[in-house]
């Protein structure tokens, strides 16, 4: 567990210095936290958001600057050639917040029901925090604090930070995300494919339709379209090394009102996941063919639109190594578990493209409490705010003064 206030056994600073901090701030970040869940603001717009935390950056003898829009933030502490960037996101949700609490959403149908709230919130009291050092010395390097939007709606925020300027000069980047499912006080490490990249996919079928009596007459398009759902996830499964995790689903199918009544058109959308970088690539195409083929048999017209949305989130091996050392000295290595793969899509992953680094998941499970993300009644146990700054204050300053990167 962290160390009481003053230097620790080896002489560092750092963990009487936290102590210290969060001991005189812990409230404020609540508080702060509270702030942003009152006023959720969507995808593209958190000029509210962006704009707070930029006040709050400058109070505290920052420079911070907003990107072009104005719904982003990039600030820099320290100096140094090369940087370390810590990612938070700043979007809600648009779901209703049923909540009793006093911090329920005062925005009708928006909701930080993913816990970007928290992320905002850790990654700017790490700033502040950083920024205290840096104004002793002991900040030995430079870190960039990145306020994203957009990560909840395609397309993502992160290229669009990145031409703002947010991986300039940067040696590798970190990011936490909310985990209900691991309890708070704890974090969750994976190197390699943490997340999937997610795709979306619309399949919209045409041809004669005609009376349920004389399908023969027709092209019967709700058969098609079942052919469609059933077939081509079992054929792309088959093309596949299992090991790739691709997984095809269809959420929504629509054709035709009457029961007597064989339909004109008819459409089917769905998501494509999987955990592999290259398969990223190749998949669309094949997905598109298999389609074809499938529907070919059934004499229906194929239009396919398929939108690549996030690649995969794969961890760098060092990058994780770094960030894992790190939390085990901000917390002990008790509170550092193993984070399962999920196939849920993550636009962090834009970065990993271009450079190092690794996003881990911040455990805000509360006792007795089975929540999962996106569902409106999600709410964190908020010493988990402490945790975050903990860990990423750690972490950047590993970081920094790693020869890794």
């Amino acid at each position: 567990m962290p160390a009481p206030f003053g230097p620790d056994a080896e002489g560092d600073p750092l963990p009487g210095r936290l102590d210290a901090w969060l001991a005189a701030h812990a409230e404020e970040l609540v508080r702060i936290r509270r702030h942003f869940h009152m006023h959720p603001e969507l995808s593209g717009e958190e000029h509210g958001t962006a704009a707070y935390v930029a006040e709050r950056l400058s109070a505290a003898g920052l420079s911070p600057r907003l990107i072009p829009g104005g719904n982003g933030v990039l600030c820099d502490i320290g100096e140094g050639d090369r940087v370390i960037a810590l990612r938070g996101d700043m979007d809600a949700l648009p779901i209703v917040d049923p909540k009793d609490v006093p911090y329920r959403s005062t925005v009708d149908g928006a909701c930080h029901a993913c816990g970007h709230d928290v992320h905002t919130t850790v990654i700017l009291g790490t700033g502040l925090m950083l920024a205290d050092l840096a104004s002793r010395g002991e900040l030995s390097g430079r870190v960039r604090l990145v306020f994203q939007p957009s990560e909840e709606k395609f397309p993502s925020g992160a290229p669009v930070m990145m031409r703002a300027g947010a991986l300039d000069d940067v040696a590798a980047i970190y990011a936490l995300h909310c985990d209900p499912r691991l309890p708070a006080g704890m974090v969750g490490m994976r190197s390699g494919p943490l997340t999937a990249a997610s795709d979306m996919l619309e399949v919209r079928l045409s041809g004669r339709g005609g009376h349920t009596s004389r399908p023969h007459l027709t092209t019967d398009l709700v058969h098609a379209l079942s052919r469609v759902v059933v077939d081509v996830p079992a054929l792309l499964n088959r093309r596949l090394d299992p090991r790739i995790g691709v997984a095809l689903v269809f959420g929504a199918i629509q054709a035709g009102q009457a029961a007597n009544a064989i339909p004109q058109e008819g459409v089917v959308r769905g998501t494509v996941r999987m955990l592999d970088r290259n398969a990223w690539k190749t998949v669309p195409g094949m997905v598109e063919q298999l389609i074809r083929d499938v529907v070919a048999a059934t004499g229906a017209t194929a239009e396919i639109e398929y939108t690549q949305g996030v690649p995969p989130v794969v961890n760098d091996r060092v990058a994780t190594a770094v960030f894992a050392g790190a939390a085990a000295a901000a917390l002990g290595e008790e509170r550092v578990t193993e984070s399962p793969i999920s196939m849920g899509g993550e636009d962090f992953a834009w970065y990993l493209e271009q450079v190092p680094g690794a996003m881990a998941r911040l455990g805000v499970g509360r006792a007795g409490q089975a929540l999962d993300l996106h569902q409106g009644d999600f709410d964190v146990d908020e010493s988990a705010i402490a945790t975050g700054v903990r860990v990423m204050t750690h972490t950047a300053m590993a970081a920094v003064g790693s020869a890794a990167f």
